[in-house]
């Protein structure tokens, strides 16, 4: 791995796990510092984050990009449209015993599993059932959301109610993909990140004065 590669990644690790907070200010110098790499290499880095829109530019420095309401809305349109077409694919094929592969992701959670476990096993939920469509820009086109998602699903996973309800409907997409009934799969899917969408933009728009009081920007346009 290169010294932009290992500087991007953990970059990546630390603001979608908000350990580097929305709206928080980022220097070149601190991040030479902190992870012991030269300049040419932390700005490759950023300049790749800025394209997943993680960071965006702050005069001369760099600022880590706020959550953002609107796009929380806008993602979900996209979701729902990309996640159905690869589910209709999923649900066309002849074997699809790989659905109990994701099945058994979902039931290695319980009450002992850390919430980071959660966090990653409920996006991969999602990443893996467009995996198995077959359809390589489908599946990059929901990775892809679901990364920009992270941060906003962190302060979500706080909830234990929402955590069952995720979890439940989960189950019941992957009952009716593993028999085929690709128009009950799509419904339930649909459902599930209509009903995702408008809970968690509820949620931080109730709460931005808590998470201002915690130094996280959250934006409404």
């Amino acid at each position: 791995m290169s010294q932009m590669q290992s500087v991007e990644k953990q970059l990546r690790q630390m603001i979608l796990g908000l350990e580097i907070g929305p709206g928080e200010k980022l220097t070149e110098r601190w991040i030479e510092s902190r992870f012991g790499a030269s300049r040419t290499p932390v700005r490759a880095a950023l300049l790749r984050l800025e394209t997943e829109g993680l960071v965006g530019r702050d005069g001369r420095g760099w600022t880590v990009s706020p959550i953002n309401l609107a796009e929380l809305e806008q993602i979900a349109v996209y979701r729902e449209a990309v996640e159905v077409a690869a589910l209709h694919l999923t649900c066309a094929l002849t074997d699809r015993s790989a659905v109990d592969v994701i099945e058994a992701m979902l039931d290695s959670c319980d009450t002992d599993t850390p919430r980071e476990e959660w966090h990653r096993i409920g996006m991969d939920f999602h990443i893996e059932l467009a995996r198995l469509s077959g359809n390589e820009f489908l599946f990059r086109a929901v990775r892809d959301a679901m990364t920009r998602l992270s941060r906003a699903r962190w302060l979500e996973v706080r909830d234990e109610a929402a955590l069952a309800r995720a979890w439940a409907e989960h189950r019941a997409i992957l009952a009716a993909a593993r028999l085929g009934d690709a128009d009950e799969a799509a419904r339930l899917l649909s459902v599930h990140i209509v009903g995702s969408r408008d809970r968690l933009v509820t949620s931080l728009a109730n709460d931005r004065r808590g998470l201002r009081a915690r130094g996280f920007a959250v934006i409404a346009a």
